[in-house]
């Protein structure tokens, strides 16, 4: 009786709890809980299923339905953290105002944004698209290749990005990135942007756009570009990609010049 009494107690509670944050147990449930269980129905990682779904569904060559399709699958299938449809009008909005040449993408996962920023690259323009995931970096290597860039226009780096900022320029010929695209730790985004800082690349009127921001955040980021004098910079707000409820955001910053 006892027990009871003190269960009843705390249901209000509880159901408070469980409404105030029904979009975390959303989100949970479709990217940890059901994951794990398709892994082990399926016996192939989540974005190998992704993969599976777009080839079998999208128009091999059509940039456009390769992402239509994976965001549907994302919709109505499984969570996958990517930049999704409404936070990449951002992104496309961006590289059509800048028209960069060079851009550096920081978190390839599975292709999806690769993909996004391709295709709105003018004539010429070269993306490098790091991911330190050998098995992620194989997906995205296949999606990318079937919406239809090659490697003069997406080039693939599978190490970590603390290991290629420093040798863009040796290995890869880079003198400046025009734009650059984060999405990748969120702990990394800071040395990661401090990096850049020091290499040289970045030039007056180099964009580099940084997502998630808000969610999980990346707050000593965001510290270091309000305190640091060297960006114009703003955060858009928007909603976690596929999970309505869920505040998000991407920071957009300008380099002025050291």
């Amino acid at each position: 009786m006892v027990s009871a009494a003190i269960g009843l107690a705390f249901l209000p509670l509880l159901l408070t709890l469980l409404i105030r944050y029904r979009y975390y147990f959303v989100l949970f449930y479709r990217a940890v809980l059901l994951r794990w269980v398709q892994d082990l129905v399926t016996g192939i990682s989540r974005e190998e299923r992704v993969y599976q779904y777009v080839l079998t569904h999208a128009i091999p060559g059509d940039p456009d339905s390769i992402l239509d399709t994976f965001d549907d699958w994302c919709t109505k299938v499984e969570f996958i953290s990517h930049i999704g449809p409404k936070k990449g009008m951002i992104l496309d909005r961006l590289l059509k105002e800048h028209q960069p040449l060079t851009v550096l993408e920081l978190g390839t996962h599975c292709g999806y944004s690769a993909v996004r920023i391709a295709r709105s690259l003018p004539l010429g323009a070269r993306l490098y698209s790091v991911e330190m995931d050998q098995r992620n970096a194989e997906v995205a290597e296949k999606i990318v290749r079937l919406a239809g860039f090659d490697d003069d226009t997406v080039e693939l780096i599978v190490r970590p990005s603390d290991e290629v900022i420093p040798c863009l320029r040796e290995n890869y010929g880079v003198e400046r990135l025009d734009f650059v695209f984060m999405d990748h730790w969120k702990r990394c985004y800071l040395p990661d942007l401090q990096m850049l800082e020091g290499s040289g690349l970045l030039g007056e009127g180099s964009v580099i756009l940084a997502d998630n921001v808000i969610f999980p955040g990346a707050p000593n980021f965001l510290r270091h570009i309000r305190r640091s004098g060297l960006y114009e910079h703003r955060v858009h707000r928007a909603m976690l990609e596929y999970i309505s409820g869920i505040r998000d955001g991407m920071a957009e910053l300008i380099y002025r010049g050291a």
